[in-house]
């Protein structure tokens, strides 16, 4: 694959709005995770909610799009300068030859709870809640584009965990082939009773702070986050990190089991390495999928094992930002290119007493060490799997 530059990237979550925040807590490892006090019902759990979402205001050119999603994606794109970075390449290629590509797992169904806890005395939704756009599956993808006023090709990912990771590949097909000039990609989702319930009825959550690959590990926390990342070819940012590969494989083993020998990861482990012309003694770091729960760690713990030498450094982030879902993948993206750009491989939070599964490759400790190539694993739901690969500038595979 002919490499791409990632010339803007920005992320918020639990460790706080943009780059910055996501650095400092990675730096000083503090989780984002706090006891859950959103849902409508009380679940004990703990959760990683993004603080300020409910003060943001839309424009009022959008507000027919409020809603807490649209609202957590506004302040997702309102970090780092990106909406500046996104008007310039508007400017440089066009409106119709800038793509629009986001991940989301449940979009604004939050917004379709609400509407239905609110029925007027007719079975009705009320008045305010009478926008059809905000009660679709695109409703994310819709907005940004109408914020962002692009006119290219615009595409909602929703293939679980491994949405937001899945968009980078949908962007290099896309300007690989001529359709587009450039592609903004990422993902959004937000903390809502059907997530919450959702994953509580799977018996997926933990009534603690998820603690992924520690021995005594007993479900996933849940987060929220938005992430935005601009691709474009390597020509217009010479110094810009690179997406040196993708990996993608669809195993459907089990609607909520990975594959027990993790053949499906594998075969995008595998293929993210061929895309790339990598050998997997050249990676330095790896992101893991890493959710805290029993079967995803115990079979990405073996897959690492087997794939690459002790030098690599493999950790979890879900400690921090608890699993967002259709956003995981944007937001380990990000933090795998400031792994890149700063030279930390953020400790395994929460892995207090390692599960013997894991080998020598586990980071359980921030570490500082110069990184060239880092993967991010995202594992989903029905074996939806990815694997990215991203290095810095000037990297030779």
């Amino acid at each position: 694959m002919t490499p791409l530059a990632v010339t803007a990237y920005t992320a918020t979550s639990a460790m706080g709005s943009g780059l910055a925040a996501q650095l400092d807590a990675l730096e000083h490892a503090r989780s984002g995770l706090r006891p859950n006090d959103i849902s409508s019902a009380p679940l004990a759990c703990w959760i990683g909610r993004v603080d300020g979402v409910e003060d943001v205001a839309l424009p009022a050119a959008l507000r027919a799009w409020d809603c807490r999603n649209n609202r957590l994606a506004w302040l997702g794109l309102n970090q780092d300068g990106f909406l500046e970075c996104v008007r310039a390449a508007r400017t440089r290629y066009g409106a119709g030859r800038v793509a629009l590509l986001l991940g989301t797992s449940t979009a604004s169904i939050g917004a379709t709870e609400e509407a239905y806890r609110r029925l007027d005395a007719d079975g009705g939704f009320a008045d305010d809640m009478l926008r059809p756009a905000i009660h679709a599956p695109h409703s994310l993808a819709a907005f940004v584009a109408a914020a962002l006023e692009l006119e290219g090709p615009c595409l909602t990912v929703s293939t679980a965990c491994s949405s937001s990771a899945k968009v980078f590949a949908n962007a290099e097909r896309m300007i690989r082939l001529g359709l587009v000039d450039a592609a903004v990609v990422g993902g959004v989702d937000t903390l809502c009773d059907s997530v919450l319930f959702g994953f509580n009825a799977l018996e997926l959550v933990s009534p603690e702070p998820c603690r992924p690959f520690d021995a005594a590990r007993n479900g996933i926390s849940i987060g929220e986050a938005a992430g935005f990342a601009l691709l474009e070819r390597t020509g217009v940012a010479p110094d810009a990190p690179r997406l040196l590969g993708y990996g993608e494989a669809s195993d459907a083993y089990h609607m909520s089991t990975p594959h027990p020998d993790g053949l499906g990861a594998e075969l995008a482990l595998n293929d993210a390495l061929a895309r790339a012309g990598l050998d997997a003694v050249r990676v330095d770091y790896i992101n893991l999928h890493g959710t805290a729960s029993q079967k995803n760690d115990e079979v990405e713990a073996a897959l690492v094992a087997r794939a690459f030498p002790a030098t690599t450094r493999a950790s979890s982030t879900k400690g921090f930002t608890g699993h967002t879902l259709g956003a995981a993948g944007i937001v380990e993206a990000t933090i795998a290119l400031q792994a890149i750009g700063h030279g930390l491989v953020p400790g395994n939070l929460g892995g207090d007493t390692p599960d013997p599964i894991c080998g020598a490759h586990f980071a359980w400790r921030n570490e500082h060490q110069r990184v060239d190539v880092a993967l991010s694993n995202s594992f989903g739901f029905g074996g939806n799997n990815a694997c990215l690969a991203f290095a810095r500038a000037g990297f030779a595979a």
